[in-house]
């Protein structure tokens, strides 16, 4: 629990100096340094975190991957430590504190960095944009401690000679190539050059997955890695902890394409090459496929069926998805789920349904927005996936709307946009079975469309 929580919006705009705790400002300008551990302060601060000096391992990782969801920009562990410790000699580099003064709703670090420096007073420091208001019984022996150590973190001297990704990070070249056309499994060929980039440390990632990094170093100009899944890649280009450049790798597929993983999302996929994947007018995987391409049918899967077409020109703020499915249990679990997913070239849209009891393992993601049945209600999402189901989910100007049938089960929004649908999947600890499926613009533009009647 923290030590200090946010007031609601309503009353951020009636923002005063902390009192009775305040160190006195020889001088009104804050040293850069001083504005860096200022900011990251609230940046904890926002996420529950009085005291950076008490958290665990976990917590940092919490708040590096709210800052991630939120803005785009991975900062990594040790840094959030080295900067809100006040380690470090010189300034991060322009993407970081961008990315840092993004989080609390600013435009950039300069316009944080005018507005903090406009609202410090003589004898006190006033964060901006942000309302603290104290827990009734919290003792006031620890509140004021708290808030010490708070002040202390944001005017302790830096003397550290660490380098963060700075000078030169526009100069840095990223580009790739793939070794084949759109073949499983892909290798591809990287060529960057940051031999003008100042930074302890240099990583490409293949994609989204973090374990994906490897190291790469100046006078070193090609890598090599491979794609095991389709999809719509994003690989990146990382100086220290920040990202520096970017790069679509797209693996589209001839048509629909399965495979099997032991733990999902992670680990290398098991490909299944179905005789006759349509059968009786539906798509799906039959049990005697999988033991013809070597899979247990008793072993704990999950099975995934994903469709990429080489461009598809519907935007994922403004769509339609409808479907009609159902899971077919390969042995009886007491979850099966059902995962249904909208690709796209930034962001996932997703959502996991599965029988009510079990929705606390549900999960949602829609743009920034992610959302865990451990910390949010998502039982409406609940429901026997093994019985066919109508599902649609509709997008208007980022406003997200689910449909069981002809029933609206669940209502979200997000903020930052997931650009262009690049795919669609499917993935359950079952077999699916897909009666239909329509993609559309909301102009009615019809971009896919199959009810599987005739064998393709």
């Amino acid at each position: 629990m923290s030590i200090l929580e946010a007031a609601p919006k309503s009353e951020q705009s009636a923002s005063k100096p902390i009192q009775n705790a305040c160190i006195t400002l020889q001088h009104r300008n804050m040293s850069e340094q001083e504005l860096v551990k200022l900011c990251l302060t609230e940046v904890f601060l926002s996420n529950g975190y009085a005291d950076p000096h008490s958290l665990a391992q976990r917590d940092y990782e919490n708040v590096s991957q709210a800052i991630e969801a939120k803005t785009g920009i991975l900062i990594s562990i040790s840094t959030l430590k080295r900067l809100v410790n006040g380690h470090f000699a010189r300034l991060p580099q322009v993407a970081t504190l961008n990315a840092i003064s993004r989080y609390l709703g600013y435009q950039h670090w300069q316009d944080y960095r005018s507005t903090v420096k406009s609202k410090i007073p003589i004898e006190g420091i006033n964060i901006p944009r942000r309302k603290f208001v104290l827990k009734r019984s919290l003792p006031k022996t620890l509140l004021y401690s708290s808030i010490l150590s708070l002040l202390f973190v944001l005017f302790i001297t830096s003397r550290s000679s660490l380098k963060d990704a700075g000078a030169g990070s526009e100069e840095a070249k990223f580009s790739v190539k793939k070794v084949t056309a759109n073949d499983l499994p892909n290798t591809v060929v990287f060529s960057y050059n940051v031999d003008n980039i100042e930074a302890d440390s240099f990583f490409i990632q293949q994609s989204w997955d973090k374990n994906r990094r490897v190291r790469v170093y100046k006078k070193q100009y090609t890598l090599t890695d491979i794609y095991y899944e389709p999809g719509y890649h994003t690989a990146k280009l990382i100086a220290n902890d920040v990202v520096i450049k970017t790069l679509g790798v797209s693996i589209p597929t001839r048509d629909w394409f399965f495979y099997a993983k032991r733990r999902f999302p992670y680990g290398a996929p098991s490909y299944i090459y179905p005789q006759q994947p349509i059968q009786d007018g539906e798509l799906g995987l039959q049990a005697a496929d999988l033991g013809q391409n070597g899979l247990n049918v008793g072993a704990q899967n999950n099975y995934t069926y994903t469709y990429f077409p080489s461009q598809w020109p519907v935007h994922s703020d403004n769509c339609i998805f409808k479907t009609r499915v159902r899971v077919q249990e390969l042995k009886k679990n007491p979850c099966p789920f059902l995962m249904l997913e909208v690709f796209c070239q930034q962001h996932f849209m997703y959502f996991i349904s599965m029988p009510k009891g079990c929705t606390s393992e549900a999960k949602l993601q829609f743009g920034d927005l992610i959302l865990d049945g451990k910390t949010t209600d998502l039982s409406a999402l609940g429901a026997d996936v093994t019985d066919w189901m109508e599902i649609k989910i509709e997008v208007r100007n980022r406003l997200v709307t689910i449909y069981y049938g002809d029933k609206r089960v669940y209502t979200c929004t997000y903020s930052k946009s997931a650009g262009k649908i690049t795919g669609i999947g499917f993935i359950s600890n079952g077999l699916c079975k897909i009666d239909n499926i329509e993609l559309k613009g909301l102009n009615g533009t019809v971009f896919y469309q199959n009810d599987f009647e005739q064998v393709q």
